[in-house]
């Protein structure tokens, strides 16, 4: 009897979960698995369960049950650490965590947002051939060559990741799902419009320094007397976080912790970002942003409109790169090796038009 090949779907954050889900939307002639993003090490086995330091990332719990919560509303296979089954691919929604028993499987990258600034520390510890986590952000995600394939929001992220040490020739333009088709979320429901909205950041509860109450400050300056509209990360602490906004801000301030901030976005006069995607969805719309990163660069990155399609792309790109098999009696590595390198002379192949 036929058996479809298996497929592995890492998930993370929010985001990271939808935009896989609509990636498998399209591979729906495999057998499609969905696990968070793990480390099967002793380490990270000991920071996770004896210590509280990964409990506001994608490792931990809470990240973990909120993905598996949507998993199990929308009736997704769910395979936590790849137990159950063994898998012909993986698409990772990052590589600076790749499970060693993942290692010999196939593997495409997906963007799914923002990529941290590349600092002092990031260069240190790829100099010295580190862990790219131990950068404690997002800086070198995309650019460790870890995996096989990688899928990129912009040419501008190709070139930006291409200078940070990935191979370019691994690297395809496919747009970003879920910031692919923007201009959708200005047909909305949301009963606010005309404000100044906030995009917060979870800088403090994972471990970076932010002077929070300088940054709302700040916010209430660049309103100048119109509404002010926060909506907070969801790794925040919301108490906190609703505490200094309220002491900090005028009394008609709209504080959110969860909805569809792309169509606040969509309903704002202007939006004040620290770190946050969101800053594309304003840019692409045409409002006035603000960012810590510069808006020259964010211009030059800014993740292609492609109508929605960045999924199918992907997919038509995995199911390729699923469907390559070459005989070989090399080692695992070469093998790989191998793989790719005949799958990068496929350019034209993986890049026709999805039907």
């Amino acid at each position: 009897m036929f058996s479809p090949k298996k497929i592995l779907l890492l998930t993370g954050s929010m985001n990271q979960t939808t935009q896989m889900h609509e990636i498998a939307k399209h591979l729906s002639d495999f057998d499609c698995w969905f696990s968070q993003v793990f480390a099967d090490s002793p380490l990270f086995d000991f920071l996770l369960h004896r210590t509280s330091l990964l409990d506001k990332t994608i490792l931990g719990k809470a990240s973990r049950e909120r993905s598996e919560a949507y998993c199990r509303e929308h009736g997704l296979q769910v395979d936590y650490s790849a137990e159950a089954n063994t898998y012909q691919l993986v698409i990772c929604c990052t590589d600076l965590i790749i499970p060693r028993k993942l290692q010999y499987t196939k593997t495409v990258w997906v963007q799914e947002g923002m990529i941290d600034p590349y600092t002092m520390k990031s260069r240190i510890v790829q100099h010295l051939g580190l862990p790219p986590w131990l950068c404690g952000n997002t800086s070198l995600n995309g650019s460790t060559d870890r995996c096989d394939l990688y899928c990129v929001a912009s040419e501008g992220y190709r070139t930006l990741l291409a200078e940070r040490g990935a191979n370019p020739d691994k690297l395809f333009v496919t747009g970003m799902p879920n910031h692919d088709h923007v201009s959708q979320y200005q047909n909305n429901t949301f009963p606010h419009e005309g404000y100044v909205m906030v995009a917060t950041t979870d800088m403090r509860e994972t471990g970076r320094y932010e002077n929070r109450i300088a940054f709302i400050k700040k916010a209430v300056q660049i309103a100048a007397g119109r509404r002010l509209l926060f909506k907070l990360h969801p790794n925040e602490k919301f108490d906190r976080a609703h505490m200094e906004i309220v002491i900090n801000t005028p009394l008609n301030t709209l504080i959110f912790n969860d909805g569809d901030a792309n169509e606040m976005v969509a309903n704002c006069q202007e939006l004040i970002t620290q770190y946050s995607t969101l800053v594309y969805t304003g840019m692409n719309l045409g409002k006035k942003v603000h960012s810590y990163f510069d808006l020259n660069e964010l211009n030059r990155l800014l993740p292609v409109q492609n109508e929605g399609t960045s999924a199918a792309h992907i997919a038509n790109i995995c199911r390729n790169y699923l469907e390559l098999d070459l005989l070989s009696d090399q080692p695992h590595e070469q093998l790989k090796k191998s793989r790719v390198e005949y799958l990068i002379k496929l350019l034209g192949k993986i890049n026709e038009p999805v039907v």
